[in-house]
């Protein structure tokens, strides 16, 4: 049987909000005021509660850390930041059922990935519908193997990725060629052209806050964009790698393949988690 104290300990419990000012406050069981709707609240029971909250990542990335921004922004709408790939399994009886409400999708059904743009079935618009198209843009986030992800970053690992990638951008030729642009050190008429093409991201607000994705701002961080200015990579934003593929009109094939290409070539020096 469990000792009078250690049934004390776990009835344990504290109020979260705003007032919290790190994850070593989340010593106890988080309860969150009347009127919250994140997932983290709904889904972060005392069952779940005593199984990870001591618990750690590969990386050194505590289950409290996971929980902390949502705890503190009790208007988040999901509450959670993995600080690694491996945080999904370590804290899985959290993050699995937040995913799965989430995505509808069950996390046992494994996640399949194709790029391959000659699979993409993207013919022309018809002329009177293609002609209402401004523009087609599309994104993906990616982060590297064998680094944690951004919450669970050090100064130096980011600097490693800026590195690794901006080394696998600077071998880009033909329509892939382009600059980068740190945002240390920017200079103001840089920054403003950014700006104007509406290219540059900003520091992270109190969510990203919170999580510690806005750690030793700017450093490692930056922009790319080809001369054409039809294709963009934000380093070290929110995911190490946010990489857009964009242009005038409605070909999507073309944004995609564009898209795919670039994504291929980055990995042959960077490997994607």
């Amino acid at each position: 049987m469990k000792s009078l104290q250690k049934e004390v300990e776990e009835d344990k419990a504290i109020e979260v909000g705003s007032h919290l000012k790190s994850s070593d406050e989340l010593s106890a069981f988080p309860v969150f005021p009347a009127g919250t709707t994140s997932l983290l609240s709904k889904h972060l029971t005392k069952d779940v509660w005593h199984q990870c909250k001591h618990m750690k990542d590969e990386f050194g990335f505590k289950f409290v850390d996971a929980i902390f921004s949502g705890c503190k922004n009790v208007d988040s709408g999901i509450g959670v930041y993995a600080g690694s790939p491996d945080s999904y399994a370590r804290f899985g009886p959290l993050l699995r059922p937040i995913i799965e409400d989430y995505h509808k999708f069950k996390v046992s059904e494994g996640h399949v990935t194709d790029m391959d743009a000659k699979k993409v079935n993207a013919p022309a618009f018809p002329e009177d519908e293609a002609k209402m198209i401004r523009s087609t843009r599309i994104r993906v986030g990616r982060n590297l193997a064998d680094f944690p992800l951004g919450p669970g970053l050090k100064r130096e690992q980011r600097m490693e990725i800026e590195k690794l990638v901006t080394t696998a951008l600077s071998k880009f030729t033909g329509d892939l060629k382009g600059t980068y642009y740190p945002l240390q050190g920017m200079k103001p008429d840089v920054q403003k052209k950014l700006i104007d093409d509406h290219f540059l991201f900003k520091e992270g607000d109190r969510f990203l806050e919170a999580c510690g994705l806005n750690r030793d701002w700017p450093e490692g961080r930056g922009i790319y964009h080809n001369d054409d200015k039809t294709f963009l990579v934000w380093v070290n934003e929110e995911d190490q790698l946010r990489i857009i593929s964009m242009q005038p009109g409605s070909d999507i094939g073309a944004v995609f393949e564009r898209l795919s290409r670039a994504c291929a070539a980055i990995e042959d020096v960077a490997d994607f988690a």
